[in-house]
């Protein structure tokens, strides 16, 4: 069983169901193509080269594995009981620091016996990020905000993809926009996954 990480939006939009895949950076990006082959520090793969089982096979992540979801959470009022910001209504408001005194942890120190979301993975392959279609990023919770369904207006003004592109620059320090950003195009990991139970 290995750890993901996801933010509390992601974290709602998996609740929900809305959620079933996850794009991560690939490290290290290809080093350059050379017409017939990309190469990498390690490897060599054919133009196809996301089809490429010796690249897939170095990922952390492989279908069938069993992933526990990290998320922001706190130690319970009991002994051994956990509280999660993704539950918290009184989280998302702008007076919550004088509202209680519940202190949360960021999700990258939540012990794994505080998970309480388990995912299968059902595949993995990659991808440029730009490739991805507006039903992938619904699939990505690109349509899901503050615990719901962006509204109609939302909808109209904008497609699951620009708001995908919006929620991915938020997960990229500034000083790499320019490397792994919606803009650059990066290669990534695309893992799809099903919610299932301990």
């Amino acid at each position: 069983m290995k750890p993901i990480l996801f933010n509390t939006e992601m974290v709602r939009a998996i609740l929900n169901g809305q959620k079933i895949q996850t794009r991560r950076i690939m490290k290290p990006q290809p080093m350059f193509y050379t017409g017939r082959k990309y190469i990498f520090k390690d490897h060599e793969c054919p133009k196809k080269w996301e089809q490429c089982d010796n690249i897939i096979d170095t990922y952390r992540y492989q279908k069938g594995d069993i992933l526990y979801v990290r998320e922001t959470w706190s130690e319970g009022w009991e002994e051994g009981t956990y509280i999660y910001k993704a539950d918290d209504k009184l989280a998302d408001n702008p007076l919550f620091e004088y509202s209680t005194k519940l202190i949360y942890k960021p999700s990258i120190h939540m012990p794994k016996e505080a998970a309480r979301i388990f995912l299968k993975v059902t595949n993995v392959r990659i991808a440029n990020l730009q490739d991805i279609t507006d039903e992938e990023a619904k699939k990505e919770g690109a349509n899901f905000k503050n615990g719901k369904n962006v509204g109609w207006k939302e909808k109209i003004e904008r497609t699951a993809i620009q708001r995908f592109a919006e929620i991915w620059d938020k997960t990229i320090k500034k000083s790499e926009l320019g490397i792994y950003g919606w803009n650059a195009n990066p290669w990534v990991w695309v893992i799809e996954f099903e919610r299932v139970n301990s």
